[in-house]
């Protein structure tokens, strides 16, 4: 619930910061799909069936409303920059995209979603989630948006195929081990360090 609150924060602040052009585009990017990569790994861990009630949202907007009626609190959950750009789910750069270029636009959103992904599993295997169905449609989503961009030679992506056919042996709450977890890590890590090269080369 800290990480949550501090996620929102931080993002509420760079989206103010980048309207008074305190932060340039090259910088407000990657920053904020960082943040909004972090936050689809902490949502799903606020908003699980199986957390004990006073600890588990239906959604993030469920969060900052249980804070805002608490009064007798210091803390307030009135960012209203952070929520639009929570809902939206890319960086302002995306959406205020120009039009004149269709294509350029429609890479952007395709690149800021496969970062999201990237950061979005790798934040998952650092918290420790090891089952199936935890880590199977993130990997998938992640391979999904990851296919749709032209940046990269087939031996990246065999790595990460590698891990959704290890994960489709097992059942769904069957979990990787310890070592498997770390070495899948690794190469999603290799994976994800690779593929922003090559954009940066393109």
């Amino acid at each position: 619930m800290a990480t949550l609150y501090s996620l929102i924060l931080n993002l509420d602040y760079l989206e103010r910061a980048y309207v008074r052009g305190s932060v340039h585009d090259e910088e407000y990017t990657p920053a904020c799909t960082r943040l909004l990569g972090q936050y689809k790994t902490v949502i799903k861990l606020i908003t699980e069936p199986t957390k004990p009630e006073p600890f588990r949202f239906e959604s993030v907007e469920a969060f900052m409303k249980s804070y805002d009626v608490r009064i007798d609190m210091l803390i307030k959950m009135d960012f209203p920059a952070a929520v639009h750009r929570l809902q939206l789910g890319v960086p302002a750069t995306v959406e205020h995209a120009s039009g004149g270029d269709r294509k350029a636009v429609t890479q952007a959103k395709l690149i800021a979603e496969t970062t999201q992904n990237f950061i979005t599993l790798m934040d998952a295997l650092k918290l420790r989630m090891r089952a199936k169905d935890q880590l199977h449609p993130l990997l998938g989503d992640l391979l999904a948006a990851y296919g749709k961009i032209e940046s990269d030679s087939g031996e990246t992506r065999a790595k990460l195929v590698h891990w959704l056919i290890s994960l489709n042996k097992l059942t769904a709450s069957e979990e990787l081990d310890d070592a498997d977890a770390r070495e899948m890590l690794f190469d999603v890590e290799h994976a994800y360090n690779t593929w922003f090269k090559s954009l940066q080369n393109t």
